[in-house]
């Protein structure tokens, strides 16, 4: 069917109101590739085999997830509050063994300058973390590895970007992504036969996605897996670009196009399929380590792929269901990403306030100028919510939760941009000494600068927040709609929608309130909150009812919406975290409160501001006035305007 021909029902069995948003958001979009679509979104796709309509048989279970219960106004709850804690006595003891080892590992061993100017991990470095396990963290213990859950992996983490980010991506390209996907989707055969040397650091991974035709457009790779006449193995050519420990890898996860044949239909569709790979089967090799503005310490590399056999066996997951293996995998270790940054910004903050106790200017410690507190206040404040939400991730990860891909996606986005900022306000605050190489902060920034683009850009990651969010909400439009269709059978929810909608295009609220669920003296961030979530809902609807389908068009609204979004999320974890603190009388929770309280008042004024704009008239002639000028600067090749002088 056409996407958007009235209330009909789509080839899916979707009722489309009038479009269709589970069928919708699964057609290609340009640009999304690179951050796989989350399996709700896949699942409707074209390209999905026919065992995704037994998916859909069972009854739909309601998300837990607060981001996506908050584009439809409601305050799901139960995994943002209370802040959680998973770790058992025994599970915090043994990490607090591991945190004091990796620390002086890290302040006696490491030498992040010495890395940086090699442009490789010195090998004492390398030799160093391989007995302290740091390859294999989260693999079994039966299996070699330390066996750690999510928020003890996180901890460790967090030290390794306090010291030194180039170490942080050679370890994460190795076990975050590089192996995750045999930890996921590996057969007991692929686990035994690989893990073991892997956890050890005796062989490397790495993660290959990237090809030079396709970036954030994955859908488009072109290396190819095909598969013998005799069914035992796969001839993969192709090459992939950017790769993190491409040249010190013996084991690639590795994603290909294959023949897929239909079982319903009999017809053969390419799809993508992932495969564990290693450079002893023959035909892999790698270019030079390429030149890179930061996080010079690690590999990157250009890999290839030349007539590869490979074992029928050593296909990840289903064969065409690569995409959901990547999806697993980059969803999966996306908190420890926030985690690694939010220990980048203590280590900054330390240097930036070690900088203002003790400069003296116009005779007076430059601490004690306005400006300055400013910075290190909003620089504090930055870090605590990264930090807050990597933990209630990866807590949220422990407790078994599988739909949080929103949320990882959010703490990846803010904490790599939180991080470039606390990092460039430190060298602004040390002044010309910032700017040299030896307090080394201009190597962290250095550093940092590839957060916003790997692993899924911040651009892309924003449309991915914002799609998903509008997909939840759209379906329940959807169910709306089918209510309409029998009002007497769904009175009920009829009424209670109706309800809650028509007080929230009112202003007078929907009667949602955080009240006996945060602490009292942080009632006023509470009811914050919750007029920026009612305010959010408002115009998510207000989006969907105009745009329809065309939603997927309209970055300049979807920006806007995940940045809000963004804001909403973090008002909500550092809410969550304060209140724990006030309510145990931790020694830190009236600077917490501060930080939580300061947060939420500026947090809640752009929410207001965003969405007043989204509805208004000249917001809608700015969006026009870009494309415009965008429009103009490529036909010219660069800027239009000439030189005031006139030549």
């Amino acid at each position: 069917m056409k996407l958007g021909e009235g209330h009909q029902t789509c080839p899916s069995g979707h009722l489309a109101l009038p479009f269709c948003f589970p069928c919708h958001f699964g057609s290609p979009f340009p640009s999304l590739g690179n951050y796989p679509f989350p399996q709700a979104v896949l699942d409707k796709s074209d390209a999905v085999s026919s065992e995704v309509s037994t998916r859909e048989k069972p009854a739909k279970v309601e998300s837990k997830s607060f981001a996506a219960g908050m584009f439809k106004g409601q305050l799901t709850t139960d995994q943002v509050f209370p802040y959680p804690s998973v770790l058992n006595e025994e599970q915090t003891q043994f990490l607090k063994e591991l945190v004091g080892p990796v620390s002086r590992f890290f302040e006696e061993v490491n030498n992040p300058a010495k890395n940086d100017s090699l442009e490789q991990v010195e090998e004492t470095t390398m030799q160093g973390l391989k007995e302290l396990g740091a390859f294999g963290l989260q693999v079994p213990n039966e299996l070699g590895g330390v066996g750690l859950c999510n928020t003890q992996y996180a901890r460790l983490v967090e030290i390794v970007g306090m010291h030194d980010l180039g170490v942080g991506i050679t370890l994460g390209a190795h076990q975050s992504i590089g192996f995750k996907g045999i930890l996921l989707f590996g057969t007991k055969a692929q686990k035994e036969k690989y893990l073991p040397k892997l956890a050890s650091g005796e062989t490397i991974a790495a993660f290959c996605l990237t090809e030079p035709s396709s970036g954030s457009d994955a859908a488009s790779i072109r290396s190819s897996a095909v598969p013998s006449p005799c069914g035992k193995y796969y001839t993969l050519n192709g090459s992939k670009i950017w790769i993190s420990n491409g040249g010190l890898a013996d084991i690639f996860t590795v994603f290909a196009k294959t023949p897929v044949t239909d079982p319903a239909t009999g017809v053969v569709k390419e799809k993508i399929t992932a495969f564990v790979v290693e450079r002893s089967f023959g035909g892999v090799t790698h270019g030079p380590p390429e030149k890179k503005m930061g996080i010079k310490a690690s590999n990157t590399a250009e890999v290839y792929f030349d007539g590869v056999r490979v074992p029928s066996e050593n296909v990840l997951g289903e064969v065409g269901g690569g995409f959901k293996v990547a999806m697993h995998i980059l969803n999966n270790g996306r908190f420890g990403m926030a985690a690694a940054l939010a220990g980048t910004m203590k280590g900054i903050i330390a240097k930036a306030v070690d900088h203002a106790a003790n400069r003296t200017q116009f005779g007076e410690k430059i601490h004690n100028f306005g400006l300055i507190q400013e910075k290190l206040a909003r620089m504090a404040m930055l870090q605590y919510v990264t930090e807050s939400m990597a933990y209630m991730v990866s807590a949220n990860m422990d407790q078994g939760s599988t739909d949080f891909q929103i949320e990882a996606a959010i703490s990846k986005i803010f904490g790599s941009e939180a991080a470039w900022k606390v990092t460039d306000e430190c060298i602004q605050i040390m002044g010309g000494m910032g700017f040299m190489k030896e307090p080394g902060v201009e190597r962290v920034l250095r550093d940092l600068r590839i957060f916003r683009i790997f692993e899924g850009t911040n651009d892309i990651l924003r449309l991915f927040v914002a799609l998903q969010g509008c997909m939840d909400k759209g379906k329940e439009l959807s169910g709306l709609g089918k209510a309409l269709k029998n009002p007497f059978g769904n009175a009920g929810l009829l009424l209670g929608e109706a309800g809650k909608q028509l007080r929230r295009r009112a202003g007078l609220g929907s009667g949602l309130s955080l009240s006996g669920t945060i602490h009292p003296e942080l009632s006023r961030s509470g009811e914050l909150a919750v007029q920026a979530l009612e305010q959010f809902a408002t115009v998510v609807e207000a989006k969907l009812i105009k745009h329809k389908k065309e939603i997927v068009n309209e970055q300049f609204v979807l920006q806007r919406l995940a940045d809000s979004a963004i804001d909403l999320y973090a008002m909500v974890v550092v809410l969550s975290r304060a209140s724990r603190s006030l309510s145990e009388g931790h020694p830190t929770a009236q600077h917490e409160k501060m930080l939580c309280d300061s947060w939420c008042i500026e947090a809640a004024a752009r929410i207001r501001e965003n969405m007043s704009a989204l509805q208004s008239d000249p917001q809608q002639q700015l969006f026009r006035n870009f494309k415009s000028i965008s429009k103009a600067l490529v036909e010219r090749g660069g800027v239009v305007t000439g030189n005031p002088l006139g030549f």
